[in-house]
């Protein structure tokens, strides 16, 4: 016997529409993020490191982070966190210690290097907002709900998740 998802009554049928658009769209927004910081780095000749790795970098910014950290903050999503922490540790953009406390447990920090690399995609994003500021594309309050909007969205997901575990 299959399951079939259950009639929608016209609603619930607009609210999915809606949903999926929404998920599309997120899923879409993240890679296109990715190709703009790509063809940023490419543009300042930047190639050892890929769009992953620096966002990695925007997020850490000043902190002092384990894998798990953020993994569970958010900041980062995605199984291969381990080798792009690797890397960038590797090519000079963080430092990496491990734990006095608990030894299994490797903390990280960026380098000059990598507070420089940092700088360089939070400028790209400081251009961003200046340029839809300027032309009135999306107005603050409309950011704000979108925020808002994403954040019950998430927290929802990780209710989700809970529940299931």
């Amino acid at each position: 016997m299959t399951h079939h998802a259950p009639l929608l009554d016209g609603s619930l049928r607009a609210f999915l529409s809606c949903y999926l658009d929404n998920l599309a769209l997120v899923e879409r927004l993240h890679r296109l993020l990715l190709d703009v910081i790509k063809d940023e780095f490419e543009r300042l000749g930047i190639l050892e490191i890929n769009s992953v790795q620096a966002l990695l970098l925007f997020n850490i910014g000043e902190n002092e982070v384990t894998a798990g950290e953020l993994k569970s903050r958010g900041y980062y999503q995605g199984s291969n966190v381990s080798y792009n922490l690797k890397k960038l540790v590797e090519l000079g953009y963080m430092h990496h210690q491990r734990s006095e406390i608990d030894r299994r447990s490797v903390r990280v920090r960026l380098t000059e290097k990598g507070r420089k690399t940092r700088g360089l995609v939070a400028d790209l994003f400081a251009r961003h907002a200046e340029g839809m500021e300027k032309r009135s594309l999306i107005s603050t309050s409309t950011l704000d709900d979108i925020n808002t909007g994403l954040k019950r969205m998430e927290r929802y997901w990780t209710d989700q998740i809970r529940y299931i575990y």
